[in-house]
C-alpha cells in the first residue's frame, strides 16, 4: 500500500508527538518536520530520529510541494489563517491542529468519512474532541437541546505557550463546534488548568438541559460512541455514565495519553493528535 506523504509544521509538543505517531503508522510517511528554529526540542528530537528537518517554515513546503500530500499544521490559529491559502494553491491537503475554525470541523467518531472530501479540516480543540462526541450522542436522542455546557480540566504542565496564547480561540471554537454538531441553541465551554502535582489526567464533563425521560437512550448512545472513540484514542474512558441531577443531564470522561512523546497525563494533547492521525489515515485509505 502506498503511504500518504505527510509533513508536520510546528515543532512544539503537539507537532513532536504527532511525529512519533506518524512514524508508527503503517499508512503514513513523514516527508518532513519544519519550524523556525533548529534549537527547539522538537526539532532536535526529529533530527535524532533521522527525519528531514527545516527551519524555513512554509518556504520549505513551497519548495518541496511535489513531495507532500498532506500537512499537519501544529502552529497557531493566527499562523494558519495566514498560510491556509498557500496550501490550497499548492493543492496540498491540510489537517489544522489549531482553533482557527477555517476548515471543515472534524471529529472522527462523528464525521470522518464526510471530512475526507475536504482539502482543509479543522480538529477543533482538545476539549471539543473529548466533548463533542458526547454532545452528538445527546443530539441523536433529543431534537431540541436548549443548552450544553462542557468543562475540561487539564494538567497545567500540559498547556504550552501555543495553548495559552489561543485560549480565547479555544473557547470560541469549542462552543461553535458544540452547536454545529448538535443544533443546540446555546453552548458554553470552560477550560481549567490544574496546577496539582502529581499532574492530573484530562477530564471532561458534559452538562445539558434536556428532558430526563430519555436518559437510558442517551446512555446507550454514549456507550456506543465511547467504544468508537477508543478505536483511535485508547485512553478515552467513561468514568461517570449519564445521570440526571439538579434539572440537567451530566456525564464525564477521562483521557489518558499514550505516552509517545508527551507524558501520559497530557491526554488533552493526545486526544487531538490521535484524532488527527485517524483523519490522515482516512485520507490514505481514499488515495
Amino acid at each position: 500500500m502506498k503511504k500518504l506523504r505527510v509533513l508536520i509544521i510546528g515543532s512544539g509538543n503537539i507537532g513532536t508527538d504527532l511525529l512519533i505517531k506518524v512514524l508508527r503508522s503503517t499508512k503514513l510517511q513523514c516527508a518532513g518536520f519544519v519550524g523556525r528554529s533548529y534549537s527547539s526540542k522538537g526539532m532536535q528530537k526529529a533530527a535524532s530520529l533521522g527525519v528531514r528537518c527545516s527551519d524555513r517554515s512554509v518556504e520549505f513546503i513551497i519548495n518541496n510541494q511535489d513531495d507532500i500530500d498532506l500537512v499537519f499544521d501544529a502552529t497557531s490559529a493566527k499562523f494558519h489563517l495566514e498560510s491556509a491559502d498557500i496550501y490550497k494553491k499548492l493543492g496540498i491537503k491540510v489537517i489544522d491542529m489549531t482553533p482557527a475554525k477555517l476548515g471543515e470541523l472534524c471529529v472522527p467518531s462523528v464525521n470522518m468519512s464526510e471530512c475526507s472530501a475536504h482539502q482543509n479540516v479543522n480538529m477543533i480543540t482538545c476539549g471539543g474532541q473529548a466533548s463533542i462526541p458526547l454532545a452528538y450522542a445527546l443530539s441523536k436522542v433529543y431534537d431540541d437541546i436548549e443548552y450544553i455546557e462542557t468543562v475540561s480540566s487539564i494538567a497545567s504542565k500540559s498547556a504550552g505557550p501555543a495553548t495559552r496564547a489561543n485560549l480565547d480561540e479555544y473557547i470560541a471554537t469549542t462552543e461553535y463546534g458544540l452547536k454545529y454538531f448538535t443544533g443546540a441553541q446555546n453552548a458554553k465551554a470552560i477550560l481549567n488548568l490544574n496546577p496539582a502535582i502529581p499532574c492530573v489526567n484530562m477530564q471532561t464533563t458534559l452538562l445539558a438541559l434536556v428532558d430526563p425521560s430519555k436518559i437510558e437512550e442517551f446512555s446507550a448512545e454514549v456507550e456506543a460512541i465511547v467504544k468508537e472513540i477508543q478505536l483511535y484514542v485508547p485512553g478515552y474512558e467513561l468514568i461517570v455514565p449519564p445521570k440526571y441531577e439538579n434539572g440537567r443531564v451530566i456525564t464525564t470522561v477521562r483521557v489518558k495519553g499514550m505516552g509517545d512523546y508527551l507524558p501520559e497525563y497530557a491526554g488533552n494533547l493526545d486526544i487531538i493528535n490521535c484524532a488527527a492521525i485517524a483523519m490522515a489515515e482516512e485520507y490514505a485509505n481514499n488515495e
